[in-house]
């Protein structure tokens, strides 16, 4: 065991501190439960005694003199002067290349049936961004496997980039392309606030056996308690971290961004933080932005970051959605239309952006990449004219020109969802249907 190794045993060690602190339950309100009697900071971890035992509970904020707690999971039988008892002072998750083809908890424990984990190390959830001078400058792209977003929306090594949509638009099928397509070294999923049924759907149909193999899956279903959620995507950073801090190029996927903000509302609100934009309190966006930064390169290896974000009836200009688009290096927006015309993925290249692509492409690529997105715009803006039975041939070159390309575009957007897009072969056809 290395030195560095033993430190981060001998910190965890000392971080659960024995039982010695003991209080009592003061008050419940709502989902939250005031005790008295302890002394833990905001994160820590208590125990409440209920009738059939001990029931964990995380540290959320203080009032009155009262230290306020929500349960991790039903705490059935709770009530008036119940004990309470300090357990950790901070919260850790394993780490190490064990992890991988996993599945696991918010707590870093197997939720596969498969046994214990086998971990290098165990690192604190909650750590500090790379600092601004040690990060490197993103100049690579990172192959997604994607055709529609390698070639218009390239996305760098280190990026981080917001997946949009409403509601059963494709998204889930997205991240499982990628989970298996990517050329990364390996990949961590966090399924934050997920139903239980598409837990094992995404494992099984878009993962799929080959791109678990070199994943790590951290899941906190919706019906967990709000810490429960904002742990497991905690703990998928905190992996996700380890393996950059080892020199490796890791792909990170988080769905959704939107379940965090709703978990992070829920315990603002618990707390007695005061609401602001549609019910949510400051912290939302503190928990995003810190989140966020925590992704990207490194002074070693590099996070490439995707989040997904729920946009509320398809309103991009709703508060996640807009504060996510102002924290991250780029947006792909997929449509509810293009889904309604079978076009999969439903990317949209004419509303998504990737502020990294000048870096990280090729005078060549960019050519091509803008000459397909201009027949794009140019048919969208004539589209009504051209359903309608309005266009005349001949009238507007440009037109002409993109009336001509679209079936090629469109042929050249569409993607099954279990065939791969390498560089090479994207980037060829781009130039030809750019010719």
């Amino acid at each position: 065991m290395t030195v560095a190794a033993l430190e981060r045993y001998l910190e965890r060690v000392e971080a659960f501190e024995p039982h010695h602190q003991e209080g009592v339950v003061h008050q419940v309100i709502g989902l939250s439960v005031e005790a008295t009697g302890l002394r833990l900071p905001v994160g820590g971890l208590a125990e409440i005694a209920v009738a059939d035992g001990w029931v964990e509970a995380q540290v959320v904020g203080f009032r009155d003199g009262r230290t306020v707690l929500l349960p991790l999971s039903d705490a059935e039988g709770l009530c008036a002067l119940s004990r309470v008892r300090a357990r950790a002072t901070r919260q850790y998750v394993p780490v190490g290349p064990g992890l991988l083809g996993r599945v696991l908890d918010g707590a870093g424990r197997p939720i596969d049936g498969r046994g214990p984990v086998r971990a290098e190390a165990w690192v604190p959830l909650v750590r500090s961004a790379p600092s601004a001078m040690d990060r490197e400058r993103i100049v690579e792209p990172f192959p997604l496997g994607i055709r529609s977003i390698d070639a218009l929306l390239t996305c760098g090594r280190g990026s981080r980039l917001g997946i949009f949509s409403g509601s059963g638009v494709g998204k889930s099928v997205l991240l499982g392309m990628m989970a298996r397509f990517h050329q990364g070294a390996l990949a961590v999923v966090g399924l934050v606030g997920e139903r239980g049924r598409e837990v094992r759907e995404f494992l099984e149909r878009d993962l799929g056996g080959e791109g678990l193999a070199r994943a790590v899956v951290v899941v906190s279903t919706s019906d967990e308690p709000a810490p429960c959620r904002i742990r497991a995507a905690l703990a998928a950073t905190a992996i996700a971290e380890s393996f950059r801090e080892a020199g490796q190029d890791v792909l990170l996927m988080m769905d959704s961004a939107t379940r965090i903000a709703h978990a992070q509302r829920e315990i603002g609100l618990s707390a007695g933080e005061p609401p602001s934009t549609r019910g949510y309190p400051p912290s939302v966006y503190r928990t995003l932005a810190t989140l966020f930064e925590r992704a990207g390169s490194g002074a070693r290896g590099s996070i490439t970051a995707l989040y997904t974000v729920l946009v509320e009836a398809d309103d991009m200009d709703e508060p996640i959605a807009d504060a996510a688009r102002s924290f991250l290096d780029g947006h792909i927006w997929l449509s509810r239309d293009l889904a309604q015309r079978s076009q999969f993925p439903a990317v949209d290249p004419l509303s998504s952006v990737s502020r990294l692509m000048l870096e990280v492409t090729t005078p060549e690529q960019r050519r091509h990449a803008d000459i397909v997105r201009r027949h794009m715009a140019i048919y969208r803006q004539n589209e009504d004219l051209i359903r309608a039975g309005a266009y005349v041939r001949g009238a507007d070159p440009r037109l002409d020109a993109a009336v001509g390309k679209m079936e090629a575009i469109e042929a050249f957007l569409r993607q099954d969802r279990f065939e791969s897009a390498p560089m090479e072969e994207t980037h060829r056809r781009l130039a030809e249907v750019a010719s």
